[in-house]
């Protein structure tokens, strides 16, 4: 199983922007195939640093999920309104397997 780590960079004064666009992947991940854990906006310290977390099984997995991601009309919708909203200034997506659990 590997979990993806999402660290977003976004803008500040529009927080609000990225909680609206962490709500919608709440529903359209999932239903795409993906294991959410979560989405965390940051609410003391840091006003710039989000994360969007969730697991699925493998690469090729992902692959198949990004796919339905991007035909998903949640999944599209979301796309159009970061890319409109401009409230993303940067994204890292990185792949973790559980140590404690890998062979």
């Amino acid at each position: 199983m590997l979990t993806c780590i999402i660290r977003y960079e976004i803008e500040p004064y529009q927080r609000a922007d990225f909680d609206q666009y962490a709500r919608i992947w709440g529903q359209a991940i999932p239903e795409c195939g993906a294991n959410l854990i979560g989405y965390f906006s940051p609410r003391e310290g840091t006003t710039t640093t989000a994360y969007g977390i969730y697991s699925i099984r493998d690469l090729a997995s992902y692959e198949a999920y990004r796919a339905r991601l991007a035909d998903h009309p949640l999944g599209r919708q979301n796309y159009d309104f970061a890319q409109q909203r401009r409230f993303i200034r940067r994204e890292d997506r990185a792949f973790y397997v559980n140590a404690c659990e890998a062979p």
